[in-house]
């Protein structure tokens, strides 16, 4: 799958009706997320990764907010394990860098905690609760910052 999907950085004005039906059956439907939560002031501000399948169905995407922050990661459910995900966030961190970050922050899922690790990303702080679910801020550092 990986190799046969198309990703694209686009801004909110071409991802919204192409990611919200995705991010809607992720975060609002299979994790609970209320539906007033899944969009906020943030979206129109950021850039969106868009994964096409070859038959232009969405299945991935995420977000970046102007101060290198990551988030609303979702890959469709028949698709997850097959690198997308990865995928995603490594385009985002390289748009996070061509704009001028020397690093970027998630505030990841705690079961999803080792995904990052593998991308770079290390814990800080106490695990928080948001829209009910358990998350941990994690940081990378990008073009050998530190």
């Amino acid at each position: 799958m990986q190799s046969s999907s198309a990703l694209r950085i686009v801004g909110w004005a071409e991802a919204e009706a192409l990611v919200m039906p995705l991010r809607e059956a992720v975060f609002v439907i299979e994790q609970g997320v209320p539906a007033a939560l899944e969009r906020d002031e943030f979206d129109a501000v950021s850039r969106h990764a868009v994964v096409t399948d070859p038959a232009g169905r969405v299945v991935a995407t995420g977000r970046l907010l102007p101060d290198g922050h990551i988030g609303r990661m979702a890959v469709a459910a028949d698709v997850r394990g097959c690198g997308l995900g990865g995928r995603v966030l490594e385009a985002l961190v390289a748009e996070a860098v061509a704009q001028g970050c020397d690093q970027v922050v998630v505030n990841a899922q705690v079961h999803a905690e080792p995904f990052y690790r593998r991308h770079g990303f290390v814990p800080e702080g106490e695990v928080f609760i948001d829209a009910g679910i358990e998350h941990r801020r994690m940081r990378r550092f990008c073009r050998g910052a530190r």
